[in-house]
């Protein structure tokens, strides 16, 4: 069988809908939590291992790791649904050109971005909200993560394409190498060599350096259904434009949201200072965790949709946005409920009540 006309890995066109978003979203739920979860742990141990003013600092800096974030979902989401859709479409050839170009895309927007904000850091985290107080945490953190900022954009983007060619348990299984990592270096670089926020942002960056030669070695080897070739590294205007135009729309979506953490920061400052910053931070990270259960179901219909829309199987492409539609009605009740009926709980987990900023922010919280 010839590479254009060769099947994916899995039967999107055939098998059972709910069978299928199962087998492809709970993978991507359990990969998206466990991302969401190591910034959560990274809060918790920055909360409990450096204090109250490091957390507010790491708030900060939120704007504007989910602004890199929205360059590497615009990328990630926009060649995951191409290449189901050629994949749909029994063209494997042209799948393999759209990986090409998401390895260049990313290197090329992720070092752009870091250069930039790197040259402009401090302006642009008092635009933030940072204080002269949480500046010097916000930035020790954020220019250690955006020297790995090239990292980062490749490893969230070629993990799209690994669920999208077919393969939604090993996606799954390198980012929780990725959260592994990162949980245990985590306690090692804060509490042990005591590098303070410093250790925490260390240890992000190499964790996903790690989990990125985990994708490499999926797209080096032999088996895989799409692997690098040297004739694929070659920017295709018509490609990247496909990858761009789709995936505009969650990048617009995620910058707005950052404007709105831009504002309420800013507010917080003027009106409450450091602490009431931080608390929203605490508040934020735990809403992102349901929110990732979302992206994770969004995640898994993406493969299904864009295979049976390139085979235009429409009835399976409404059928699949249907399920989706009420799990994430479930998930995000869900998430409602326990914010409402548990916030002390849920606050306590970041700080230590001993000390007397921690209590302040768990009363603001």
């Amino acid at each position: 069988m010839s590479n254009n006309t060769q099947s994916t890995p899995v039967s999107l066109g055939t098998d059972s809908l709910p069978a299928l978003l199962a087998r492809y979203a709970v993978p991507a739920i359990i990969a998206t939590t466990s991302a969401s979860l190591y910034n959560i742990t990274d809060s918790i141990f920055i909360g409990q291992g450096v204090g109250p003013m490091a957390l507010s600092g790491l708030a900060i800096t939120m704007p504007m790791m989910n602004i890199s974030a929205a360059f590497g979902a615009m990328i990630g989401v926009g060649a995951s649904a191409l290449v189901s859709i050629r994949l749909g479409q029994g063209n494997r050839r042209s799948a393999m050109s759209i990986l090409g170009n998401v390895v260049l895309l990313n290197v090329l927007l992720g070092v752009v971005f870091a250069a930039v904000c790197l040259a402009f850091l401090d302006g642009i985290l008092g635009i933030f909200g940072a204080s002269p107080d949480t500046l010097p945490y916000a930035r020790e953190y954020m220019s250690i993560l955006l020297y790995g900022n090239a990292v980062t954009h490749l490893y969230l983007g070629l993990n799209n394409v690994v669920r999208a060619s077919g393969y939604p348990k090993r996606s799954m299984a390198i980012m929780l190498v990725a959260v592994a990592v990162n949980c245990v270096l985590d306690p090692l670089f804060i509490f042990v060599f005591k590098w303070g926020i410093a250790g925490s942002a260390i240890a992000t960056v190499i964790a996903q350096c790690v989990a990125m030669g985990c994708e490499i070695v999926h797209f080096t080897g032999r088996k895989s259904f799409l692997r690098f070739e040297p004739w694929i590294f070659r920017f295709r205007w018509k490609i990247v434009t496909g990858i761009l135009s789709i995936g505009m729309a969650p990048f617009l979506i995620q910058t707005c949201a950052c404007i709105v953490v831009i504002f309420i920061n800013n507010s917080l400052k003027n009106h409450g200072g450091d602490l009431y910053i931080g608390a929203y931070g605490i508040i934020n990270r735990v809403v992102m965790l349901f929110v990732m259960i979302v992206v994770g179901l969004n995640q898994g219909m993406q493969p299904i949709v864009g295979y049976n829309y390139g085979a235009r199987r429409m009835e399976r492409v409404i059928g699949t946005l249907k399920l989706t539609v009420r799990y994430a009605m479930a998930v995000t009740t869900a998430g409602f409920l326990v914010c409402e009926l548990f916030p002390h709980q849920v606050v306590t987990l970041f700080l230590d009540e001993g000390a007397e900023q921690a209590a302040r922010l768990i009363e603001v919280a």
